[in-house]
């Protein structure tokens, strides 16, 4: 597995948990336990040494931007004083994209992105605090204020807070396959796959409880995936009227069960297609899609690739 070069640009002002969580995805040692890749992680910044941070402690950051010069990837920290952009930061973000390496900005980070000109034309996201001012300063960006993350390209940005771990694996995935992201998700305790276009928040009601939980019913139809899971079936399953149904499912997930079971079933493709050595259409009757070209079709439009070219790049990729 080819080591990957991740390099994060922090600025005063810097907010811990933006920071946090690029380290806790790109930054972690080897474990042998889990096999992760390893990447050469650095943090950096445009003048070397003390960095404000804006939760009552600072950073010290001994590199400076010259560490970005042979960075796959370059991620943008989000800082307090988003709109308060530094040049030097601003070509650093234009010169990783020039070369074609990847950029990634996530929450009031993305905003120095739009500012570098990168997202014009481009879809883009930003914290739902953000959108309506991030259109706003930047009509030429198209922004997407209620998904989790954008994928356009080398250009990725994120909702901010926890969906820039989303994100984050979104791009593992890419670059090494489902089951090494998904490996890195169960190491960080978190979901092994939350589609891009999911909301950036749910509406649980106040008056749920516990027994109103659908937690059963998604863990039951997961395990179901190659059966016709209706709307009508999964509300039967659940005790439910389906208009009551469809409701509390939007409220619980923030997505429709449609687009959560398109979700499931292309994430079991991936792992099929990574880990077996079934045909295109076994799969299609194994994960519920029915024949090859509904398979092709979904992939085409959620992966922006084929199922055989996905088992080309990703089959036999070490986890």
């Amino acid at each position: 597995m080819t080591t990957k070069t991740v390099a994060v640009v922090v600025q005063d002002g810097a907010e811990p948990f933006g920071l946090g969580s690029l380290c806790e995805v790109w930054g972690e040692p080897f474990h042998a336990d889990d096999g992760n890749p390893v990447f050469d992680f650095r943090i950096c910044t445009p003048r070397p040494g003390r960095v404000r941070g804006s939760s009552g402690f600072d950073l010290h950051v001994d590199l400076g931007l010259e560490a970005t010069e042979d960075a796959d990837l370059v991620c943008f920290s989000p800082k307090f004083d988003f709109l308060d952009h530094d040049p030097l930061v601003l070509d650093v973000a234009r010169a990783v994209h020039a070369r074609g390496d990847t950029v990634f900005a996530h929450c009031s980070g993305t905003f120095a992105l739009a500012e570098a000109g990168l997202l014009d034309g481009r879809e883009c996201t930003t914290h739902w605090r953000y959108g309506e001012r991030l259109a706003r300063m930047y009509p030429q960006a198209i922004v997407r204020p209620d998904v989790l993350y954008v994928d356009a390209g080398n250009v990725l940005t994120g909702a901010g807070s926890a969906a820039s771990i989303d994100a984050s694996l979104h791009l593992m995935r890419r670059w090494y396959g489902a089951k090494v992201a998904a490996t890195a998700a169960r190491r960080i305790v978190v979901p092994p796959h939350r589609d891009g276009g999911q909301a950036q928040f749910v509406r649980t009601p106040m008056k749920s409880t516990e027994a109103e939980s659908l937690g059963g019913l998604l863990a039951w139809a997961s395990g179901h995936l190659d059966q016709q899971l209706s709307v009508e079936r999964l509300a039967a399953h659940a005790h439910m009227s389906a208009r009551t149904f469809a409701r509390r499912f939007r409220d619980e997930t923030g997505t429709t069960p449609l687009q959560w079971l398109t979700i499931q079933r292309l994430a079991l493709s991936e792992e099929l297609l990574e880990n077996s050595d079934l045909s295109i259409e076994q799969i299609a009757l194994r994960v519920g899609f029915g024949n090859a070209a509904t398979l092709r079709h979904h992939f085409a439009a959620h992966r922006g690739t084929t199922p055989q070219q996905y088992r080309r790049t990703f089959c036999g990729v070490p986890a």
